[in-house]
């Protein structure tokens, strides 16, 4: 289907805050072409960003809706002024855990002091108990549970509420954890192309029967900025690299401790250091369809997980608790130093 660029306008709601200035992006329409590696049966949708700051939707049925309710997030355009509440928003945050997500919005509330240390905030999706939402200034923050189907529902419904919202020039984040590889517990990988299990920089959704194959590559001007601001934060390691997305977290990732395994351990390091000598650092669960997701709708993307354990060392995440908080806060400080370097804020502290 070609993509939709139409000339929207975009919203001012709330405080104004910093001119953000992107660079230059090309512009192309959307194409979907018969896969040559699957005899025809895929089709390949391919896209680049928009160019002009807005969120694209691609669906004309929207214009044929007298109102579009965003169900999981407990939104809708006729219940809710969306330019008001979400104009002026400048980073999306996204991340598994509805807790951390509101941690990392009081975070970003006294990193842009906004507010005291231990203010809380008020969950906007209140009302629905699939997702959490959370707002710092023009960060958004929001859950977004765990695995492709979770990740997947809650950005079709923010990607709607962006383009309702008539936002600009938004950049979008996925922090989280992951297993590494090769590389030691607590690192910080920024991705730059999520692969699927065998490597492949794609992501495939059945639609109506047919296998639609999407690109997952992110940008990479955003990645080299994020490993530029990681250089400031010198305790703890960060790099760029591939990310192996999976659809589950025992079998499809190779853990010999699941209720289930078929394989030998041989089997499943011999597994793991192709993975590695293919350039994939680490694995989760939701990379290749929030990259092919965002690349679509025209957002400026990036995933950044901290690595809890070395997966060619072992299954099972020993560390304690302690140092398992303090390895989730390693994601959130490189992601404030970014936001209020965009903001063009510092440190008073």
């Amino acid at each position: 289907m070609p993509a939709r660029e139409e000339p929207w306008q975009a919203g001012v709601g709330g405080r104004a805050w910093p001119l953000l200035t992107l660079g230059a992006a090309q512009s192309t329409g959307g194409r979907v072409s018969p896969s040559a590696d699957s005899g025809g049966a895929a089709m390949t949708e391919t896209t680049s960003y928009s160019g002009n700051g807005l969120v694209l939707v691609k669906n004309p049925h929207l214009d044929l809706m007298e109102e579009d309710v965003l169900y999981h997030l407990d939104l809708g355009t006729k219940t809710h002024n969306l330019p008001a509440m979400f104009g002026d928003i400048k980073f999306v945050c996204v991340g598994g855990s509805p807790n951390r997500m509101r941690a990392f919005a009081q975070f970003m509330q006294r990193e842009l002091g906004l507010a005291a240390a231990g203010e809380d905030v008020a969950d906007i999706c209140a009302g629905s108990d699939r997702y959490a939402m959370y707002r710092a200034g023009p960060v958004l923050s929001i859950s977004h549970g765990m695995g492709i189907p979770s990740i997947s529902i809650m950005l079709h419904e923010l990607i709607k509420l962006l383009h309702h919202a008539k936002c600009r020039d938004v950049t979008i984040i996925r922090i989280g954890t992951s297993g590494g590889l090769g590389i030691e517990a607590g690192s910080v990988v920024i991705t730059d192309t999520a692969v699927d299990s065998s490597f492949r920089p794609r992501f495939e959704q059945v639609v109506l029967g047919d296998v639609v194959v999407r690109s997952t590559e992110l940008d990479k001007d955003l990645a080299e900025e994020l490993l530029a601001c990681s250089r400031d934060i010198p305790d703890f390691p960060t790099l760029i690299g591939h990310t192996m997305c999976t659809y589950d977290f025992y079998e499809g990732q190779g853990r010999l401790d699941g209720a289930l395994c078929s394989f030998s351990s041989e089997k499943k390091l011999e597994y793991l250091r192709r993975a590695y000598e293919a350039g994939v650092r680490n694995i989760e669960m939701e990379s290749s369809a929030f990259a092919a997701l965002c690349r679509l709708c025209g957002l400026k993307a990036a995933v950044v997980c901290v690595t809890l354990l070395d997966r060619l060392e072992g299954d099972q995440i020993r560390a304690s608790h302690e140092v398992l908080w303090e390895y989730q806060q390693r994601p959130q400080r490189l992601i404030a130093a970014f936001i209020r370097k965009r903001l063009g804020l510092t440190r008073t502290d």
